[in-house]
């Protein structure tokens, strides 16, 4: 009984090892995966008699197939691309943001600026000179080529192609799977109607196409750590996460996927107990340096070039601290301002917390609390900005003529909207959003008021001068403390609803926090006819500090993206409709004499994708519930390859998707596009893994099968083709296309 029960122990010991370092790359297996790959497949036809003319097509098969694939691509994406002579959808938003860095403006906009910079890129290349305005719907002028522009984008979704035809042989697929991934990509009618136009979009698949591919085949090089090659696709995963977060933030849910596998890679690494500690050390410095290091410098360096680009003043000046926007070309910030600020001078004053705006006021009311003039943070200029400083009421009237008084470091002061003349104030009423905070409003006038009229001023520093009597135009950061309450004027990053104009809420803060950004306060502009101009360029901001500065601007602004209840955005649509190409989208006018694109993705690749989403849902669930039964026909090669190759996949679509579920913003279809790649991913694994018993009983009947799903994809590509290139005339000629109601391809 003791040495059964010693030869059971050894036997469960070693199930368990075996358990252990299932993941754990080995000599004998395919880098932790399954030991079947295209090359392999290749060879094994390669034996058998062929003519030569076969042979070669066999043998060179891997350029040949992308090679076509991409022409064909190439025509789908670019074929009638400049029928429509308008500005077309959110051309009016990038087109417009390209414009600006051939005018070299600085602007503002929620995404990062790489997208745009191409777009910028694609104009200067056109020998466009950035003067046109790209309003929606209005006809692009003859010395505009427009058509390059379009055409440069459109280059980045004809790419995605090939590199989903190489992603699926690096995820070891079957050729009949590996062709039909690259057809479902091929022939999405969505991703062929956005990539023709001036979007980020074509840009944004693109980087996300390279990173899955870039991953999938670093994963396919375990067995050679720390070789060339192992170190080149580590580092061009790495450039690739960064250029996909530099387009877009969506990027940051690519980045997550490749996160996700280096987690679990160094996880089973820690668990090899035969790796030496200096080789487990050299893996995590490796990938901290390819996969966090080279893609934050590759997001930082956009910024860098963005900031070196827009040298002029331009629209998004104000999202910018005032010392930044000082050091422009063009600008009015800190022009002929005194340096220093007196009694009787008007002033803008700028928040200086990251993305912060300018104290503003107007004649609107809070609709609660005290129903006093708003006060809030605007982003914009307005005269509505501008304050006067004042002596407190315990001091003597301030007399124009009289002598320069000057406040400083404790000084107790009035501010007075120069506008409506009436004061800064502060009372013991809730804010109208944050309730913990007390109301800033703006109450009485020159001569009536109170004590909660009065702000004394905190110097916090100066980047001038470490005399702290004197406040000076953009050096000088201060607060304001309310003299009666005790509470400090801070504007943060919520925004009021819609009758306050979704502007910054101002409150007073009860907590006494020093280092609270935005708490602190600067003059931005300054006017006093009795002080002597000063010289605003004098002092430069830091890159990192704006760096910062700008995201968190754009974080802030994104936030405030919320579908509006007072207005119907016939655009927009819902998370749920976009996996059962539940809606379109309308992309331009639908008059008749407008040529007429419409956003609607192939209904095969869509409901196909999102089928396979469910089956193999229910493939791991009928693998666990047998595995716990005692059930072992999977190997671990098999194991491997359902997790590299069907689970990864599917948790980039998770990934992709969730956060939209949870988001609070407006959204609309085209958000889906990147996490659709990872279903059409799904979709080609779960088609390569139902049909491997076919594949080994009757290879022709395989490709029957496969055949079918390829004429269905093309056919139906064929069929929507209109919504791709262009629906000219009236729209009724489609109507056999509307197969919903939400599908407005026809009135």
């Amino acid at each position: 009984m003791a040495v059964g029960h010693a030869g059971q122990t050894t036997a469960t010991a070693q199930d368990s090892q075996v358990l252990r370092r299932r993941n754990v790359p080995e000599q004998g297996r395919s880098n932790g995966s399954a030991t079947r790959h295209p090359q392999d497949e290749d060879r094994k036809k390669s034996q058998t008699p062929k003519s030569s003319v076969l042979q070669t097509l066999d043998e060179g098969e891997f350029l040949i197939a992308p090679l076509l694939f991409t022409l064909v691509s190439f025509f789908t994406r670019m074929y009638k691309i400049g029928l429509s002579n308008i500005v077309t959808w959110d051309e009016a938003h990038f087109g417009k943001f390209g414009s600006h860095y051939l005018k070299r403006e600085f602007y503002f906009d929620v995404h990062p600026p790489l997208g745009k910079m191409l777009v910028g890129l694609s104009g200067y290349m056109a020998g466009y000179n950035g003067s046109f305005e790209f309003k929606s719907g209005e006809t692009y002028p003859e010395e505009l080529n427009y058509t390059f522009m379009r055409l440069f984008n459109s280059t980045f979704g004809a790419l995605c192609v090939p590199l989903a035809y190489y992603t699926a042989r690096e995820l070891n697929f079957r050729r009949s799977t590996v062709w039909l991934v690259t057809l479902m990509v091929l022939c999405e009618n969505s991703y062929a109607t956005i990539s023709r136009f001036i979007l980020l979009d074509s840009m944004l698949l693109f980087f996300t196409f390279t990173t899955v591919l870039c991953w999938a085949r670093f994963h396919r090089l375990q067995k050679q750590s720390f070789s060339v090659e192992w170190f080149f696709w580590l580092f061009l995963t790495g450039i690739s996460i960064g250029c996909v977060t530099s387009v877009k933030w969506v990027g940051l849910f690519c980045t997550a996927l490749v996160g996700l596998y280096t987690a679990e890679d160094l996880w089973n690494k820690f668990g090899d107990l035969g790796m030496p500690k200096t080789t487990l050390a050299s893996h995590l410095v490796a990938r901290v340096a390819g996969l966090i290091v080279v893609p934050c410098l590759v997001y930082m360096f956009s910024f860098w070039v963005h900031f070196l680009v827009l040298e002029n003043s331009g629209p998004g000046d104000a999202q910018m601290s005032s010392l930044f926007q000082a050091n422009l070309r063009g600008t009015e910030v800190g022009k002929d301002s005194p340096l220093e600020v007196a009694y009787g001078s008007r002033a803008t004053i700028k928040n200086m917390g990251y993305g912060g705006g300018l104290l503003h006021s107007h004649v609107q009311t809070y609709p609660e609390g005290s129903q006093q003039q708003q006060v809030t943070c605007y982003h914009h200029k307005d005269a509505n900005n501008d304050w006067f400083f004042y002596p407190n009421r315990n001091e003597p009237t301030y007399q124009p003529d009289g002598p320069l008084i000057f406040p400083g470091d404790k000084t107790v002061i009035r501010l007075i909207h120069s506008q409506t003349g009436r004061n800064l104030h502060s009372h013991a009423v809730s804010a109208p959003v944050t309730k913990g905070d007390h109301e800033v409003s703006s109450y009485g006038n020159t001569t009536v008021g109170d004590e909660k009229d009065h702000w004394t001023i905190e110097v916090v520093s100066d980047a001038a001068s470490r005399d702290r009597s004197k406040i000076r135009t953009l050096t000088t950061a201060f607060r304001l403390k309310h003299t009666a309450l005790g509470c400090y004027l801070r504007a943060g990053t919520v925004n009021l609803p819609q009758w306050g104009f979704k502007q910054i809420e101002v409150t007073c803060v009860k907590q006494n926090n020093p280092r609270d950004l935005y708490t602190h306060w600067n003059v931005e502009a300054h006017w006093n006819e009795r002080l002597p101009a000063g010289d605003p360029g004098s002092y430069k901001s830091p890159f990192f500090r704006d760096f910062i500065h700008l995201n968190v601007a754009m974080m802030t602004s994104n936030n405030a993206l919320v579908p509006d209840p007072d207005k119907q955005d016939d655009l927009a649509s819902h998370f749920w409709q976009w996996p059962i190409l539940h809606v379109g989208l309308r992309m331009c006018g639908w008059d008749d004499h407008i040529v007429k694109y419409f956003l609607l993705g192939n209904p095969a690749v869509y409901w196909g994708s999102t089928l396979s989403l469910f089956v193999f849902g229910g493939l791991v669930s009928w693998y666990l519930i047998r595995w716990q039964r005692g059930y072992d026909e999977l190997k671990p090669a098999d194991i491997d390859y359902i997790h590299y190759s069907g689970f990864y996949p599917v948790a980039g679509w998770f990934l992709h998707y969730l956060p939209f579920v949870a988001m609070a913003r407006v959204t609309y279809v085209h958000h889906y596009y990147p996490a659709l790649y990872f279903a059409i991913l799904t979709a080609g694994f779960m088609l390569d893994w139902m049909t491997r018993p076919l594949a080994r009983k009757d290879r022709r009947a395989e490709w029957a099968v496969y055949g079918l799903v390829y004429a269905l994809v093309i056919g139906l590509f064929v069929l929507f083709r209109a919504v791709v290139f262009g629906m000219e005339g009236k729209n009724q000629q489609w109507r056999h296309l509307k197969w919903f109601d939400k599908w407005r391809i026809s009135d």
